[in-house]
């Protein structure tokens, strides 16, 4: 079985589902069944995948569903049920596909709750927003402390029942948490209607309930019938939620190899793991928060355009930099790799997008050769192997 965890090294949109969907496609070339894991964060994500078919952002589903990859939602992923059906049945109509969808009972749901108070707090905070896309993915997590949803239970409810459940959590829960984000409900505007709205709850319970008919919940088994395994990260290191250089404006979820890795442990002990770091020629960021450099890369002059990463009222305009210093660029990397001590992995590293770039890596001190940036970023031997990716088309890296 051969096992590896693609992940984003800078602040996300590196081309994580470009790298899973080539890895895929790779192994139904060779008639091999794979299995692709999400393990952080939920619908927030949006991987992009093109092939001479047409083209497809992912949300939920893998990367390598359009090559016969199965998903499966680990523990730590927080699933948006509201939204499954739309992703797979865009799926089915552009491409005909209908992966299976797996999961383990315990993963935290999110609710439309959760979305109504994400986007209450980011309005509140104005120019001083975390960043957050909208999803509900830090107040799933909050709310799951003391009011979880778990998958399991969904499954085995009626939307009456689940119904009954959201209306707890709205009388019991969404007061005591407006108050720990000092916002009054009677002025949260908008926000107030949503809240207190019964039909929402009355709706999104019915389509929660619909759309959990598509997972096929596991127990505690391992994921052993499949030749190769991929886990599929959302977001970048540099967002991670111990990742504090950047605090507050980080995702309240493990971005690296921590999910992975400890998967493994429980599931596939013993198992070799090739940790993936995957980057773009230049760096990017789409919501508020530091950029470092930023301003000294001219997107415009270059004709990069990001298709996937539209402005919106959440995140603003994606953004570009250039990389920093060989150490800046390997500090997270080589932080994220303690987490796998211990165990037996390799660290590769990833390129992408070098076709927007000329053949270069857009760096604060001076441009360079993709070739020679790949030989003075490894001179210490970090990584075992180099990917590189000219191309929106994973068949060519």
């Amino acid at each position: 079985m051969k096992v590896r965890a693609v992940t984003g090294k800078n602040f996300g949109d590196e081309g994580k589902g470009l790298a899973v969907s080539s890895f895929a496609q790779k192994a139904a070339g060779s008639g091999k069944s794979c299995l692709v894991i999400r393990h952080n964060g939920g619908a927030q994500a949006g991987h992009t995948v093109e092939n001479e078919r047409g083209r497809f952002v992912f949300h939920q589903l893998s990367s390598g569903s359009l090559y016969g990859a199965d998903t499966l939602w680990s523990e730590t992923y927080l699933p948006d049920l509201i939204k499954l059906g739309d992703e797979l049945s865009e799926l089915e109509k552009s491409f005909g596909a209908e992966p299976a969808v797996y999961a383990y009972g315990s993963c935290r749901c999110t609710c439309i709750l959760d979305i109504i108070l994400n986007m209450a707090a980011e309005s509140m905070r104005g120019s001083s927003r975390h960043g957050s896309c909208g999803m509900g993915i830090n107040e799933c997590m909050r709310r799951s402390e003391s009011f979880p949803l778990y998958l399991s239970d969904i499954c085995g409810m009626t939307a009456d029942k689940l119904f009954s459940e959201l209306e707890r959590i709205r009388r019991e829960y969404v007061p005591l948490r407006l108050e720990e984000l000092g916002i009054s409900l009677s002025g949260s505007g908008d926000y107030t209607e949503l809240l207190d709205d019964r039909t929402i709850l009355m709706n999104t319970a019915e389509i929660m309930c619909r759309n959990a008919e598509n997972i096929r919940l596991m127990n505690n088994e391992a994921p052993l019938s499949y030749d190769e395994i991929i886990f599929e990260g959302a977001q970048g290191l540099l967002l991670d939620s111990e990742y504090v250089k950047f605090a507050p404006h980080l995702t309240n979820s493990r971005t690296g190899s921590y999910n992975p890795v400890n998967f493994c442990r429980r599931h596939l002990p013993g198992q070799s793991l090739e940790i993936i770091y995957v980057t773009r020629t230049y760096v990017t960021r789409h919501g508020n928060g530091p950029l470092p450099y930023a301003g000294e890369f001219d997107a415009e002059s270059r004709n990069i355009t990001d298709r996937t990463n539209i402005p919106n009222d959440w995140q603003g305009t994606l953004r570009f930099a250039p990389h920093g210093t060989a150490e800046e660029f390997l500090e997270p990397v080589i932080q994220d790799m303690k987490n796998a001590e211990g165990t037996d992995f390799t660290a590769s590293l990833m390129l992408t997008h070098i076709d927007e770039t000329d053949g270069e890596v857009i760096c604060s001190g001076g441009n360079i050769r993709a070739e020679v940036f790949l030989a003075q970023i490894n001179e210490r031997g970090i990584f075992d192997r180099i990917y590189r990716s000219a191309s929106r088309f994973g068949a060519e890296i």
